[in-house]
């Protein structure tokens, strides 16, 4: 670590040493004199507004000899900025400045005064496109972790309500930040994120949020059910904070981590809770029902074509008329395909530009619909049945989910084929097992309060009761 000098000039030829200003067109440099002695400026361009720093210049070039101080602290009060912090060390400093802050170096001081006016690009608040709710907030979280904050705190205004900062990434050095309510989060839980985070070793965390999730929880990922409930939702964001849970706030991601997480956490919506308790109670229990038979309709449908014999009358019409059917693709391979089909229309949807999504949707509909029956590659029943699974995968907030109980359809439906109903029984019970035994960063069960159980608390979670009577 290099110490600051006396001499803005030989901190200014070490400092540029360790940023590079010559290789990077970005970096400013301004020199310039306070009181009778030099100073020089380091700061990246697009990160500090030039109205700002006109005006800090304009008040450092006013100062008059006798008005300058003598100690580092004594400079730090006339500065006419808020967030103004020494840094004894280069190599600190250079992390700031890279960060986006001011570093300034004036003659007569072993100090780097570091002027935190940075700006960082940044979109509107509107609501995101994932988390919408048809009643409520219309704001969203941005890629700007400060921003983020505010929205937070807007909501949580008590002296309780605590946000701690830190980083990761030897590299990146991405800001971090911890918001909970003290006395309320816990406090175990709480320092036990803190001291993952200060154990991560890697340069960067590439993929923001996710890129901090997988170091948090290093180990295999087999089980496919989320580990942590995401949000892009300050006021969902906020309503888990006075829960008792604690947000992780990641810069340069305009979602957030909730933790601790249930799996009746990640599947509750914001708009169960902006309709009155018996409209928001009917949302709920039908976003629950509709999952479950989007998890088990294709499997026991399967089940149904092998043993038709078990088939009730009044249940005739779901079996495939032999006579009639165009197509001599096994069933189980129509349903796979049919499976890839769906991910591969929903990736094109995401990838084709605005004015192509229209065309695509006639194309797909045209193809996958009419053509994909009349050519002798699928069932009518299948699409029917697939069209069905589909609006019971996009009924659900999280895409973990979602795609969780995909694959857990999908090996349903090999179990199905090859052992009836023994396999379907046999596949129930390995995703109870699986649920149960999700491993999460808090080391509590994954389907409380049902193990263990607490009949209040389960109430609250399927149920949508009265706020007033939720504490």
């Amino acid at each position: 670590m290099t110490s600051v000098k006396e001499s803005s000039s030989e901190n200014s030829r070490l400092f540029a040493k360790i940023v590079g200003p010559e290789r990077n067109f970005d970096i400013v440099n301004k020199k310039t004199e306070i009181a009778g002695r030099a100073a020089e400026f380091y700061m990246i361009d697009g990160f500090v507004k030039d109205e700002i720093m006109e005006k800090l210049l304009e008040s450092f070039i006013a100062l008059k000899p006798k008005e300058l101080p003598d100690t580092p602290e004594g400079f730090m009060d006339i500065v006419p900025y808020i967030e103004v912090t020494p840094r004894e060390t280069l190599e600190d400093a250079a992390k700031d400045m890279l960060m986006g802050m001011v570093c300034m170096f004036l003659d007569g001081f072993k100090t780097c005064f570091v002027i935190d006016c940075r700006t960082y690009p940044s979109r509107g608040v509107s609501e995101p496109w994932k988390n919408r709710v048809l009643r409520g907030s219309r704001d969203g979280f941005v890629e700007t972790i400060s921003a983020n904050v505010a929205l937070i705190r807007r909501r949580i205004r008590t002296p309780d309500f605590c946000v701690e900062m830190t980083d990761a990434g030897t590299m990146s050095h991405t800001d971090i930040a911890f918001a909970y309510i003290q006395g309320k989060a816990d406090e175990k839980l709480l320092q036990s994120l803190k001291d993952r985070v200060k154990n991560i070793k890697v340069e960067a965390l590439t993929m923001n949020i996710e890129s901090l999730a997988e170091v948090l929880l290093p180990g295999a990922y087999i089980n496919p059910f989320p580990k942590f409930k995401y949000s892009e939702r300050p006021d969902s964001a906020a309503a888990a904070i006075f829960d008792g849970n604690i947000v992780i706030l990641v810069d340069n991601s305009p979602a957030v981590i909730i933790v601790p997480t249930s799996i009746f956490d990640v599947a509750e919506e914001a708009d169960d809770y902006y309709f009155p308790p018996v409209t928001g109670t009917y949302i709920k229990l039908s976003r629950y029902l509709i999952s479950i038979v989007s998890l088990i309709m294709t499997p026991l449908w399967l089940v149904f074509l092998k043993n038709p014999d078990m088939v009730p009358e009044w249940l005739s019409f779901i079996l495939i008329d032999e006579s009639a059917s165009t197509s001599t693709v096994p069933v189980i391979l129509q349903l796979f395909i049919l499976e890839f089909c769906i991910d591969g229309l929903r990736l094109a949807a995401v990838n084709t530009p605005t004015l192509l999504s229209t065309p695509l949707s006639v194309i797909a509909g045209i193809v996958v619909g009419e053509y994909a029956v009349t050519s002798g590659w699928f069932d009518a029943e299948c699409l029917l049945y697939m069209a069905f699974v589909t609006i019971g995968t996009y009924t659900q907030a999280s895409y973990e989910v979602g795609y969780a109980i995909k694959f857990f359809r999908m090996v349903l439906l090999v179990l199905c084929w090859f052992f009836g109903w023994w396999g379907l029984g046999a596949g129930i019970i390995l995703l109870l097992l699986t649920m149960a035994f999700n491993r999460t960063i808090s080391g509590k069960s994954y389907i409380y309060p049902l193990i263990p159980f607490n009949g209040k608390m389960l109430a609250r979670k399927i149920f949508r009761l009265r706020l007033g009577k939720e504490k």
